[in-house]
């Protein structure tokens, strides 16, 4: 008597750990984020080190990305670790820069008086960023995206 014909298969659920260890959250609507994220991916030369997770893709979940939504992602640049913990801000590049091999660069910026000056550059860099590209205003791009996935899942704006 086999194991097999006396016992139903059981499927098992292995938790696997992500190949990944940082998930970087970016816009690809903006241009100077592009710039950036084209670099990084380079640097990671498919070593899967760095995921890369766009926003403004209308599939874009954030219960996939522990719960940062749109329009969080949107105000800040975001990063979920494998443990599922978010870093934004400049701690988003040191910590991408470090797992790339080039940490280097932003070493300077765990100082405490280099880090604060970058942090709150960043912070005005990132109020001014649409602007500075050339889009609208948060407010208008959340209204535009809100419109765009009911018009697709309610079907009511197809012609």
């Amino acid at each position: 008597m086999s194991l097999s014909n006396t016992q139903p298969h059981a499927t098992q659920t292995i938790t696997q750990s992500p190949t990944w260890q940082i998930k970087l959250l970016y816009d690809s609507e903006c241009p100077l984020c592009m710039r950036e994220v084209n670099f990084l991916r380079k640097r990671d030369a498919n070593r899967g080190l760095v995921e890369f997770v766009d926003i403004a893709d209308e599939n874009y979940n954030p219960a996939a990305n522990s719960g940062v939504d749109f329009e969080t992602a949107m105000g800040r640049i975001h990063a979920i670790l494998p443990d599922g913990t978010v870093v934004k801000n400049v701690e988003v590049f040191r910590r991408v820069y470090e797992i790339l091999g080039m940490g280097w660069i932003y070493a300077a910026t765990k100082l405490p008086i280099i880090g604060a000056i970058v942090d709150r550059l960043y912070g005005i860099w990132a109020d001014w960023r649409l602007a500075l590209t050339g889009r609208p205003d948060l407010k208008t791009i959340i209204a535009q995206r809100q419109q765009k996935i009911e018009c697709e899942t309610e079907g009511r704006c197809k012609l």
